[in-house]
């Protein structure tokens, strides 16, 4: 059985929060689904990946640089590695 595809937001919406080359994003690991989600102006993203040896986050860092329609080397996590909270630097 194949994967269901990642339920993403518009790319627009998702850049107008990106704050000087900078998202800040709450991450769920080891989720059912992936997806990205916008609530009152913070930005949700859930990923299948566990956090193990950094697969989250290359999960997060893919998932993010797919939603915005960059190249995933343009989206690296700057801030928050072991937290759920985290920065990320776009390049767009």
């Amino acid at each position: 059985m194949a994967r269901p595809r990642a339920d993403l937001p518009d790319p627009a919406g998702l850049k107008a929060l990106v704050m000087d080359g900078q998202l800040r994003v709450r991450v769920t690991p080891g989720a059912r689904s992936e997806s990205i989600a916008i609530e009152d102006g913070s930005v949700l993203v859930k990923v299948r990946a566990r956090p193990t040896d950094g697969a989250a986050n290359a999960a997060v860092e893919a998932l993010v640089a797919r939603a915005l329609g960059v190249a995933t080397s343009r989206c690296r996590i700057v801030r928050g590695a072991t937290s759920r909270d985290k920065v990320l630097a776009i390049a767009v």
